[in-house]
């Protein structure tokens, strides 16, 4: 199995995860893929293909910042999961290099985002109960309320506000 860095829409593999991405995620938490060609273009965004036996298995999407790594996006194929394959590449991501990791989970209101959570605890993921929100992708919809999980470490409210105000406007730039 390896990952693959995509840098255009056109690029292999692509049709397929952008279809998972669609399928994965609810709307008001995806890029349109007019925006969504745009960030590919940004030198710190990763949108990173697993590829095995030339199969599509899932995909990363990741930030790279100065101080850490922000996971934008990640699923597997859905005849993929169960069978730790997610484990697998969240193993090989954290263990790419030394930088910590946040993502953003929805509220635990709902089995499926229990499940998510408890999923990224077992990978060593710490959730973090501060008040967090990402602006709204789409026009005329009301700012996000989520979760932020890190690894390896809990992080302060503080650090939660300073990634808030030195990286959203970098990943929402494009979305609007």
């Amino acid at each position: 199995m390896k990952l693959t860095r995509l840098k255009n829409i056109s690029d292999n593999y692509f049709q397929e995860a952008w279809k998972l991405y669609e399928d994965a995620f609810p709307f008001e938490e995806r890029r349109s893929l007019d925006n969504q060609s745009k960030v590919l273009q940004i030198d710190n965004y990763n949108f990173e293909v697993l590829i095995d036996k030339d199969q599509f298995i899932g995909f990363i999407l990741w930030w790279d910042f100065e101080t850490h790594k922000y996971i934008d996006h990640f699923a597997t194929a859905l005849e993929q999961r169960n069978k730790g394959i997610g484990k697998l590449i969240l193993n090989k991501f954290i263990d790419s290099d030394d930088k910590s990791i946040i993502l953003e989970v929805e509220l635990p209101t709902s089995n499926i985002n229990e499940r998510r959570i408890k999923f990224y605890e077992r990978v060593g993921f710490k959730l973090n109960q501060h008040h967090y929100e990402i602006p709204p992708i789409k026009e005329d919809e009301l700012p996000l309320q989520l979760l932020v999980m890190s690894y390896p470490n809990m992080i302060s409210e503080k650090e939660v506000n300073l990634f808030v105000e030195k990286n959203h406007p970098i990943i929402f730039k494009n979305d609007s």
